[in-house]
Parts: structure tokens; C-alpha cells; sequence
């Protein structure tokens, strides 16, 4: 019986290896343009024009123009975890990279993973806010609890605001370099940006790498302290307007 959506198109475009080097160039959340993609995958621009019509067509990448210049990007939320589940497969099949880039040890400290913090420093992160109880773990996923909406309000954060985009407020997600979870969805994405916007993170240029700053190491290590007399696991999550479900 032949039921669901046809995969096998969707896994051929990303199989091809040239197609899977765009799509993990993308995961910085950056738009590149047809050049510089055509270098990170080693092909001609005539070959990767071919390669990036099919990914349109297929509703895995969005492209803007800009002058004489096209972007490319991710099409939206939905292929970036795709990528990351295959990643986090990946890892687990044992298909891991004969050479490893000298970027390796630092895209597994801190990196971007779409537009939310990955790796060793993400991981520990949304373990402390679980631990601190500003994340409350339900058998359905995450919901923020009042102590984490004051905590984040704190960073500049207001979780209702948040709530209300299109898109799951917070889920736990595999990371593939650590085998737990970091902290995804909109609240997550809020959480990065911030640590950008105050300086104390910034992105290596070509890369998904996140450097902290001094200041970041500091702020840091504060979020990551236990805090005393403030768990609050099993405290009832805050209200969320409609749509604010922090399911995974």
C-alpha cells in the first residue's frame, strides 16, 4: 500500500552531495549567492545553477534579488530541522567526514544551528534553564514556567511577544555534536539574537562557529550557575496565548 507523501524526491535532491554542501552552507541562516555557493560545494557556477533550480523547485530553498545579486536561503523552519535530524542520523550511522575541518572543535563548542544556539555551550544552556526551572519538561514537550518568563523577560525577552510568531515557541532539539538537546524553536532563536545584539557572541565569517566574547564567557557561566532557592521544575507553566505550545 502506497500511503503518504512521496519522500524518495525530496531524499534524492538532498543526497546528492554537492546539493547536502548548499543546504549545510544554509544552516548559518545566511543568504549566499550562487558563486559563493558554487565554491563551498567545489562545482562550476553553470553546475550550480542547475543544482539550486531543483532546490527551488522543490520548495527547500527561497531566493531574494537584490540589484543584480540573487540570495539564496533555507526556505523556512521546517528544512532546517529536517537537515539537523539527518545530521543527527548521520552521526549515528557512523557517515562522518574522512577529514576533519580545523574548524571542527569549535563548530562543537558553540555554533548556529538555523537561528538558535548548537553545541556544547547550547546543550548546557537549556540544561541549566531546566534545572534552574525557567524550562519546565512535560511528557509533551517544553513550557516556559512564570520563573522563566521573568528570567528572560530579565534578558530583554518577553515570551509572550514571542508566543505569538508562526512557529512553535520552544522545543527541545538533537543536537548531532553532543547527542542531547539544545534549546530550538522561536524562543530559542529570541535567546541567540540577544546574545549577538549585546555583543557578547559573534558569527565567524563563512561559518556556523559562534566566538563569545569575554563579557559572553561571564554572562555565561552566570546562566549556566545553579540558582539557589529559585528550581521551580514542577511549578505550572505560565499562560500562553494561542499557539504558543512549546511541543516538540
Amino acid at each position: 500500500m502506497k500511503d503518504g507523501p512521496h519522500i524518495a524526491r525530496i531524499a534524492a535532491l538532498i543526497g546528492d552531495s554537492a546539493r547536502a554542501e548548499v543546504l549545510t552552507a544554509l544552516m548559518a541562516d545566511r543568504a549566499l549567492t550562487a558563486t559563493e555557493l558554487a565554491d563551498i560545494a567545489g562545482v562550476t557556477k553553470q553546475t550550480i545553477s542547475a543544482h539550486l533550480a531543483k532546490l527551488l523547485d522543490a520548495g527547500l530553498l527561497a531566493v531574494e534579488s537584490q540589484g543584480r545579486h540573487r540570495y539564496f536561503r533555507l526556505a523556512d523552519h521546517d528544512v532546517a530541522q529536517l537537515l539537523e535530524s539527518l545530521m543527527n542520523v548521520a552521526v549515528r550511522a557512523g557517515a562522518v567526514r574522512l577529514r576533519s575541518s580545523p574548524r571542527e572543535p569549535a563548530l562543537r563548542r558553540a555554533r548556529v544551528c538555523y537561528d538558535h544556539l548548537a553545541g556544547e555551550v547550547g546543550v548546557q544552556l537549556h540544561e541549566a534553564l531546566l534545572r534552574q526551572g525557567y524550562l519546565h519538561a512535560a511528557d509533551n514537550g517544553l513550557a516556559v514556567t512564570r520563573a522563566g518568563a521573568e528570567w528572560f523577560a530579565h534578558q530583554g525577552i518577553d515570551t509572550a511577544v514571542v508566543a505569538r510568531q508562526r512557529r512553535m515557541l520552544c522545543r527541545p532539539c538533537l543536537d548531532w555534536s553532543e547527542r542531547r538537546h539544545h534549546l530550538g524553536g522561536a524562543l530559542g532563536a529570541a535567546l541567540l539574537q540577544r546574545l549577538l545584539e549585546r555583543g557578547w557572541a559573534r558569527r565567524e565569517k563563512d561559518s556556523r562557529v559562534l566566538h563569545f566574547s569575554a563579557e559572553g564567557e561571564l554572562a555565561l557561566r552566570a546562566w549556566l550557575a545553579p540558582a539557589a532557592g529559585e528550581a521551580a521544575c514542577n511549578e505550572a507553566p505560565t499562560a500562553l496565548p494561542a499557539g504558543g505550545s512549546c511541543r516538540p
